[in-house]
């Protein structure tokens, strides 16, 4: 086994896990779930069959992944974020053929308590503040809060709130690492290192 599994976690057979990822304390993840190298499952998460966490991505404690998720490269999950995959649940009415998918790209934060509406996308290095209920598609590198989340700003892929109007043109240089960023609209793209 090229992963730390705890005795107390449950994985499937058929599951994949990358080298070097961690599954910790009372962990479950299903055998049709493909999980990449360097990834950190913190106590109690559930990984479902239909699952794709890319390599370095980092679920935190209480996080259910569930079918029709996938997480690429880099992801962070805050801890008891939530994922839903049923846009009307019901109890008595079966809709497991309705599952609506999500995609949150390379790099993004989903912080602590934050609900993801099922059959959205969160852009690159998008950050979704505690709390926040995100329903509706996410631009890359946005910075998101409240209920239901409003785009407040931008963020670095390092994670600093850029000095950026929310839309229009601009210009801003992560103080941390001298990368430079230019908004045009309400597209925030990264351009490489000032000098």
């Amino acid at each position: 086994m090229t992963h730390y599994q705890h005795p107390s976690a449950i994985v499937d057979d058929g599951a994949q896990i990358g080298e070097g990822s961690r599954v910790w304390h009372f962990v479950h993840v299903c055998g049709g779930a493909r999980i990449g190298q360097g990834v950190s499952l913190g106590q109690n998460v559930f990984v479902g069959n239909k699952v794709v966490i890319g390599d370095r991505c980092k679920i935190q404690n209480n996080v259910s992944v569930y079918d029709d998720v996938t997480l690429e490269e880099g992801v962070f999950c805050g801890p008891s974020m939530v994922f839903t995959n049923v846009y009307n649940p019901r109890s008595l009415i079966e809709r497991k053929d309705e599952y609506r998918n999500t995609l949150v790209k390379k790099g993004a934060t989903l912080g602590a308590n934050c609900t993801i509406v099922c059959g959205i996308t969160i852009g690159e290095f998008a950050f979704v503040g505690a709390g926040a209920v995100v329903n509706k598609n996410v631009p890359a590198y946005a910075l998101m809060v409240g209920v239901p989340a409003r785009q407040i700003g931008w963020m670095s892929e390092f994670g600093e709130q850029l000095e950026l109007p929310l839309q229009g043109e601009g210009e801003a240089v992560c103080k941390h690492t001298g990368a430079r960023y230019v908004l045009k609209g309400m597209q925030l793209q990264k351009l490489g290192t000032s000098k």
